[in-house]
């Protein structure tokens, strides 16, 4: 018996069901199927085949609908992003990342016009490891991005290298090869497209399969209108930019006329400021400090021999001989120079402030005439309007130290015939001379150093105008007297012989011929000041004889002559500069050395008479010789050496030591 017809109904409720359940066109089959395996009739059966085809008819929709609610909803958070972006670093990346997104492509990437070389070359990729790919250029026309720059208008291919509608070129192909792509999708990024005439391209869209595949017309509307916001969102990070640069440029300029009118404004106080100090009497010590305060570093003045004369920090206090700003002021560089002497003579070539050494140089001048230099410290960059400022201060410095040396220079004629009168007539009227020199500035009744300097005659009118430019700022005095220049100077515990040796080096240097200085003192008073004088020319003449010319030097520097014609007769000290590491060795280890380089003189040079007088083996003769050695030196047995040490034992002898084989006094 045939089986009775089942009803249609449920059918086309699951028909319904399946398709408010977003089955899959399978399950559609499927109720046909059953509903013929059950024998339903042939016109219900053709019903349900025209509802089942219609149920998935409208799921096709559905998903059509969802689907593009989804890209709509996709591009709508991606125009929100790009809009949100405002660095074009940013911008270009977020748009091929949403691109690849948004189609499912294994890669994207996006090229932009370079203007100057007339192609585009490939910006910036996502989902690429092709290093040429990413390096690729196309000329325009070329490859399927050339072609969509050229026309305005979007290209698909599904297989790139087989497609014959573009410009193919070995360098594009072998880099779409080696990323291994297939299908691209490419559409333009432009601007202005609204007016009608096809819009401004600024750059390419792409998105690219590793296989074969037909991109729909969805999926290129989609891609066009993501590249429409693309477009907008690079368009606005351009014109960002160039509003920052703006800006920018804005700024910097507003900043340098900020720069430029306090630099004005400053140059003005400055310069009303060194007026000010130069039309009242200012020193150069009140310069110094007015520039280390408008400059804000330490400021050092230094005579054309580099001898500091004043020395500020940068709130204007002095400072002392050895604070930091004096370092490196006499410390020699690779050309022998100083390095203070080498800045300073760069400047005075160049008539500019030189930077060397970490410090700031400029050379004072007079015309030609080197007065000495400025230093400044603890300013590595000095602009324009500060190194003007610097320079200019140079100039007051000049000014203020001509116009010291003028009242120096009187003041030292003055100065010159109080000391003429000191050396000539001492005894006539002390007190006398002691109250004209307190008039003068010069107080005798304060301990003094005196130099007697000569040279050869030709050079005698130098070596005044040196004397005189030599004592500059020390308060010392000058004048000449006899075939000498006498220096009279403060005392500053500086031995008399140093002090000799620096005057000799710089007066021969300032008068352009060796000249020889003697020193003397201290002394203190008008008849010690002209022993001082007599000692000092006897030493001058005896630096003669010894063949010292430009040499300086005090009697207690020339050994036993220093003794005969030193006035004081300092036995005791000749002594012991002469025997003095003997004398300290044998005290502290109960040797008897000095005993032995007696007996060793006495004896002439025989160390076998000096052991038979000294009852010791030659051995020890001989090292305690060696020891002598070692302590006096290599040239101990030299006739000059041997002739002061052989007079500074007798002297130790008449001093009350006997000697070497005698008997000692109890």
């Amino acid at each position: 018996m045939p089986e009775p017809h089942r009803p249609v109904a449920p059918s086309m409720r699951r028909l319904v069901e399946l398709l408010a359940e977003g089955a899959p066109p399978e399950a559609f089959d499927e109720v046909v199927a059953g509903a013929r395996s059950c024998g339903t009739g042939k016109d219900d059966l053709r019903e349900l085949e025209v509802a089942a085809a219609t149920a998935l008819r409208v799921r096709r929709t559905l998903r059509q609908h969802r689907r593009r609610e989804n890209e709509l909803t996709a591009l709508f958070d991606t125009a929100g992003d790009l809009a949100s972006l405002r660095d074009l670093g940013a911008v270009l990346p977020s748009i091929v990342r949403r691109a690849r997104m948004l189609l499912g492509t294994d890669t994207a990437y996006l090229t932009l016009p370079d203007e100057d070389a007339g192609d585009t070359y490939m910006r910036v990729t996502d989902g690429s490891a092709s290093a040429l790919f990413q390096s690729l250029r196309l000329g325009l026309g070329e490859g399927l991005g050339g072609l969509v720059a050229q026309t305005t208008r979007p290209y698909a291919t599904p297989d790139y290298l087989s497609d014959e509608r573009f410009h193919h070129t070995p360098t594009i192909d072998s880099g779409v090869r080696e990323e291994g792509l297939v299908a691209i999708l490419g559409v333009p990024l432009l601007l202005g497209s609204s007016s009608g005439d096809g819009g401004k391209v600024i750059g390419v869209l792409f998105a690219a399969d590793r296989r074969p595949r037909t991109f729909s017309p969805d999926e290129v509307t989609l891609l066009c209108s993501l590249a429409d916001h693309a477009a907008i969102a690079i368009d606005t990070a351009r014109a960002l930019a160039a509003n920052r640069a703006a800006l920018a440029d804005l700024a910097e300029a507003n900043s340098l006329i900020r720069e430029h009118s306090a630099a004005m404004q400053r140059a003005e106080q400055a310069h009303d400021r060194l007026t000010d100090l130069v039309l009242r009497g200012g020193d150069v010590r009140e310069v110094a400090a007015a520039l280390a305060g408008l400059l804000g570093g330490a400021i050092c003045v230094h005579d054309p021999l580099g001898r500091r004369l004043t020395a500020v920090d940068h709130a204007g206090r002095t400072l002392a001989e050895d604070t930091a700003c004096a370092v490196a002021d006499t410390r020699p560089d690779t050309t022998g120079r100083t390095v203070l002497a080498g800045a300073t003579a760069d400047s005075r070539t160049t008539a500019r402030a030189i930077f060397r050494d970490g410090r700031w140089v400029c050379a004072v001048l007079a015309g030609q005439e080197l007065l000495g230099s400025l230093v400044l410290h603890g300013r590595a960059h000095l602009d324009d309007p500060d190194r003007r400022l610097f320079e200019r201060a140079a100039v007051v410095t000049a000014l203020l130290l001509m116009l010291r040396r003028s009242v120096a220079e009187t003041e030292n004629r003055v100065r010159g015939e109080l000391l003429t009168d000191l050396l000539s007539a001492p005894h006539r009227d002390p007190a006398g001379l002691t109250e004209r020199g307190r008039r003068v500035g010069v107080d005798l009744d304060r301990p003094h150093l005196l130099l007697a300097a000569e040279s050869e005659p030709e050079s005698r009118g130098k070596l005044a105008a040196a004397a005189a430019q030599h004592l500059f700022g020390t308060g010392g005095i000058s004048a000449e007297h006899g075939e000498h220049v006498v220096m009279l100077l403060p005392d500053d515990s500086a031995p008399a012989g140093e002090t000799a040796r620096g005057a000799a080096a710089q007066l021969s240097h300032l008068a352009g011929a060796p000249v020889t200085v003697a020193g003397a003192g201290p002394g203190t008073g008008p008849s010690a000041l002209a022993e001082a004088y007599t000692e000092a020319v006897r030493c001058l003449a005896a630096l003669r004889i010894l063949g010292r010319t430009g040499d300086g030097a005090a009697a207690c520097d020339l050994g036993f002559l220093g003794v005969l014609l030193g006035g004081g007769h300092d036995v005791g000290g000749f002594i012991a500069a002469t025997l003095g590491p003997l004398l300290e060795y044998d005290a502290r280890r109960g040797t008897e050395l000095v005993r032995t380089l007696e007996a060793y003189f006495a004896c002439g040079g025989s160390l076998t008479r000096a052991k038979e007088r000294l009852h010791i083996h030659v051995n020890t003769v001989v090292q305690r010789l060696d020891r002598i050695q070692a302590m006096l030196g290599h040239d101990w047995n030299t006739p000059d050496r041997a002739l002061e040490l052989q007079l500074a034992l007798r002297l130790r002898t008449l001093a009350g030591e006997a000697p070497a084989g005698g008997a000692r006094p109890p």
